[in-house]
């Protein structure tokens, strides 16, 4: 016996096969737009402030390495590279490293300076960095116990005394970042 279809399922059938194909192609597109940032990934992951630290400054084992990559959100699409150190000293002796670093390293501060934090809240530096018309964004903040509850990692006792930090640089793919503000 052959198989009838009615007109309304014949097109409640095209439509959910349209609606299926399309919505994949969208989940497709999301997930392309890293396509083709490898070369600015590497850029950043070879900037030589990220290997920059105070004496003393050691990297745990699990961050013996730079991590970059890219991620795309809701079409923004951001590529970045970074470090994470263990220092046995104060959290003012970072800073005042990579004020120093940076600057050498051709970061510039923000024309308006970051607000100084308040108790409880993580304190930091932001820089940016222009270069072949890209701009990156380089953060140097301080982790918290909360922190690398994300990571789903227990810190080792390299971050029992001191100061743990992160230096981070990230640049949206066409390079247009240009302000810290909207950073802390």
């Amino acid at each position: 016996m052959p198989i009838r279809m009615r007109p309304t399922a014949l097109l409640l059938s095209a439509v959910l096969t349209v609606g299926g194909l399309t919505g994949c192609s969208a989940v497709a597109e999301i997930l392309a737009d890293c396509e083709g940032s490898e070369g600015r990934v590497r850029e950043l992951e070879s900037l030589a402030i990220l290997d920059s630290r105070p004496e003393g400054a050691t990297s745990p084992s699990r961050y013996k390495d730079v991590e970059a990559g890219c991620w795309a959100d809701s079409g923004d699409v951001t590529v970045y590279a970074q470090r994470t150190y263990a220092f046995p000293g104060t959290r003012a002796e970072v800073l005042r490293h990579y004020r120093t670093a940076a600057g050498r390293d051709g970061w510039k501060a923000p024309s308006k300076p970051v607000p100084q934090s308040t108790p409880g809240q993580a304190e930091g530096l932001c820089f940016t960095r222009t270069e072949g018309g890209k701009t990156a964004l380089l953060s140097v903040f301080f982790l918290t116990a909360e922190d690398f509850s994300y990571e789903d990692y227990t810190p080792g006792p390299e971050f029992d005394s001191g100061a743990g930090y992160r230096l981070d640089i990230t640049s949206d793919v066409p390079g247009t970042f240009t302000a810290c503000e909207d950073t802390f």
